[in-house]
């Protein structure tokens, strides 16, 4: 095998694509930074058992492990950036009322997440804490459909459900963890004879309001149908208005419910949602409210917020015309360097050819030239 042959799922970004993802990544942050989010960059590395713990835990398989060479101690690959955000805000912040935060940064994945997905996405995201009302999951889809706006991303869908219904479904319920897996992943696949099967021996209502959730996805609409069947269930109607005032709230794309999508059961305690745009082969952003995340570091914050990856966003979004740029040439002293010197500082983009060589540049669009003309060095067009 060649030695520059990189690992699977593993690639170079190369400049037209960098350049692109440099954009995005600059406007996603100053969008976050617009609603008063504040930036932070945890490590990417950190000791195991702080990246596994509580929620943290989902992620076990996710995660590249390693052993420290100065303390012998294990530690990890972060593969998702929530965990270490919700132990800045219990531990290093430590404040009193809302935070917001937000962050960009590479997060590494021991197996692709999705078909032909990288295992080194670059992940931005933006959390709030402190705040248990649902204004707070509202302003994180609001945010999460801004960002989207602002990379260029049009014609959106909201796909909207809440994990409490399943839990208030099984509430009582003895069931292993196993068979516990095995009925959310039937649910994720609407398998209805799966999951008949495992819950044959479950109470009449649990197993009917199981069932329930296979045929309850749409529009609006579901929500009324699953107020029909499942409003019997304790807590399921105020988790129902809850899904409703948030989806009344969301302008510019279209909303839908899907009450059993189960994807990220393990890691959000509430209303959880997914956008989705035409082209992606997956959802381009999850998000929504996981309360628990900061239990295990001492602070039970209320959190909701949501996250993306902005490789696979590049992917989605059309590419900016490219900078527009002076060719100059060559010139280490005297009026032609500090003429180029001059352009520079005023924010222009000065492309020198050296000696021996036409410009070869291909990430910028050269449509003037500096020349010299009766001694003084002037800018043309091209």
């Amino acid at each position: 095998m060649s030695a520059w042959v990189l690992p699977d799922h593993i690639a170079d970004v190369l400049p037209s694509e960098a350049r692109r993802i440099e954009e995005l990544r600059r406007g996603l942050l100053d969008t976050a930074r617009s609603y008063g989010y504040e930036l932070v960059m945890p490590p990417l590395l950190e000791h195991l058992d702080s990246l596994l713990t509580g929620a943290g835990e989902a992620l076990d398989l996710q995660t590249f492990k390693l052993v420290d060479q100065l303390s012998g101690r294990s530690l990890g690959l972060r593969a998702d950036t929530t965990q270490q955000a919700a132990r800045i805000d219990a531990h290093l912040l430590n404040r009193l009322g809302v935070t917001r935060l937000c962050y960009c940064g590479p997060v590494l994945h021991a197996l692709p997440d999705r078909p032909h997905a990288t295992r080194e996405p670059l992940q931005f995201g933006a959390e709030i804490y402190g705040h248990e009302g649902i204004e707070a999951d509202i302003e994180s889809v609001q945010l999460a459909l801004e960002s989207l706006r602002v990379a260029g991303v049009e014609d959106m869908s909201v796909d909207m459900a809440d994990v409490r219904i399943v839990r208030s479904l099984l509430a009582g319920v003895p069931v292993g963890l196993q068979t516990l897996a095995k009925v959310h992943a039937a649910l994720a696949a609407k398998d209805v004879s799966e999951l008949s099967a495992l819950t044959r021996n479950f109470p009449s209502h649990s197993r009917d309001g199981l069932l329930a959730l296979t045929r309850l996805y749409g529009d609006i609409s579901v929500l009324d149908k699953a107020q029909a069947e499942l409003g019997a269930i304790a807590g399921v109607k105020h988790m129902l208005d809850e899904l409703r005032s948030i989806a009344s709230r969301i302008t510019g794309a279209r909303v839908t419910f899907d009450l059993a999508d189960l994807r990220g059961y393990a890691y959000y305690s509430g209303a959880r949602f997914a956008i989705y745009v035409p082209g992606a082969s997956d959802a381009l952003v999850r998000g929504g409210r996981y309360d628990e995340v900061g239990a295990v570091f001492g602070r039970n914050r209320p959190a909701a917020g949501f996250s993306l990856d902005i490789k696979q966003l590049v992917s989605v979004v059309a590419p900016k015309p490219l900078k527009a740029a002076i060719r100059a040439p060559w010139s280490w002293d005297g009026a032609g360097a500090q003429a180029i010197a001059g352009l520079r500082r005023d924010g222009e983009t000065v492309v020198c050819v050296l000696p021996g060589h036409e410009s070869e540049v291909d990430e910028f669009h050269c449509d003037r030239e500096l020349v010299q003309v009766a001694g003084q060095w002037v800018v043309r067009a091209i």
